[in-house]
């Protein structure tokens, strides 16, 4: 009689959590998340070879598990998104049963939108996450949330605005005196929510210093103002006149109140300083700024340092104790706390809104 085949033991499955970084200072935030969750992180090796190729060991197996990737973006983006994807790939073909990648701040998320003759890199890089094996991502405040559209399977987007909204509660001296500010009429939604949340008044500011990242394609020079007479003669456009925008103003009053000005991303600074000197001369007395994502490029902590800003208050999506070494105005909100309850529920199949409780659409 023939020998039954013996079965694998996958009754219960269990779930590992590995962290997709070469530099030490990127695996802070994988450490404090596995703390909290009481497990140890997976043993794998991820490093460059000389000729910067991106060579990655897993050290243990993951048949039948389900994989959690933390991956955190240093200044070093292209690096960071290749050992992702080898991680991944690697993961994959080692039979794990879901990876799941935890992208607290998700790289090129402000290429999400067609600019002239570019390309939408966010959506190519959401084909390539797929493509090397990820099954779902959590991440946290997407630069546009229509970015969860680009992806072929799930996608959870948490919050940081509880922890921020909780430090200006205990950290900002009379924050009953003060004024959310949006430094562009497209983060004004956002500013609104961070508001009425904390029960206080909205500013807005308007003009030529706003955000600069929609310069790139606003279309002020094209097309020209003069009529074009060389086309086809039965063909005439409307005369289109070139946009201008007008001088900064500030919609709102910010005179002898405390101004905090809230967004998701901050990197370069410029645009930052140049309202924290605006609203200065409004009468403000002080300033900070609320941020998810530190990216903190370039001057940013020299610039940070010698400008009108009294703080800037980032999360510790991003790794940048550099930059707060710089400057010591820069402070860091840890917020591993929402991540690893993330991976907790989504391991044990609870439902995830309980960390979406008093989150408006617009947050």
């Amino acid at each position: 009689m023939p020998r039954a085949p013996a079965r694998m033991n996958v009754a219960k499955s269990g779930y590992r959590v590995f962290s997709a970084n070469s530099t030490a200072a990127c695996t802070e935030l994988a450490k404090k998340i596995t703390e909290r969750l009481g497990v140890e992180l997976g043993k794998s090796v991820v490093y460059q070879e000389s000729n910067r190729e991106t060579r990655v060991d897993v050290k243990e197996s993951v048949r039948g598990q389900t994989i959690f990737i933390i991956q955190t973006i240093p200044r070093d983006v292209n690096t960071a998104i290749m050992e992702l994807l080898v991680m991944a790939y690697a993961l994959k073909t080692s039979c794990a049963k879901n990876i799941i990648g935890v992208i607290p701040y998700f790289p090129y998320s402000k290429q999400c939108k067609m600019r002239k003759r570019g390309s939408i890199v966010c959506k190519l890089l959401a084909s390539m996450l797929a493509k090397a094996g990820l099954t779902h991502i959590i991440t946290m405040d997407l630069h546009q949330k229509e970015i969860q559209g680009f992806f072929s399977f799930p996608v959870d987007n948490l919050r940081a605005s509880p922890f921020l909204l909780q430090y200006i509660q205990e950290e900002v001296p009379d924050y009953r005196n003060a004024i959310i500010v949006a430094k562009s009429p497209s983060a004004a939604k956002r500013a609104q929510s961070y508001a009425e949340r904390l029960r206080l008044g909205l500013a807005v500011m308007h003009g030529e210093a706003q955000c600069s990242e929609s310069d790139m394609a606003d279309g002020r020079h094209s097309p020209p103002c003069v009529r074009n007479t060389s086309g086809h003669p039965g063909l005439e456009l409307p005369l289109m006149m070139a946009k201008e925008k007008p001088p900064i103003t500030v919609v709102g009053d910010v005179g002898g109140r405390i101004a905090i000005i809230v967004d998701d991303i901050i990197d370069d600074v410029e645009d930052f300083v140049a309202a924290a000197e605006i609203l200065k001369e409004r009468g403000a007395y002080k300033i900070y700024i609320m941020a998810t994502h530190g990216l903190l490029s370039a001057d940013a902590p020299r610039l940070i340092e010698e400008s009108a800003i009294d703080e800037v208050v980032v999360t510790n999506t991003v790794p940048h104790e550099v930059q707060k070494l710089q400057c010591p105005k820069i402070k860091t909100v840890d917020v591993s706390m929402i991540l690893a309850e993330a991976i907790r529920r989504i391991h044990n199949g609870e439902s995830m809104a309980y960390l979406f409780r008093n989150i408006t659409v617009d947050d």
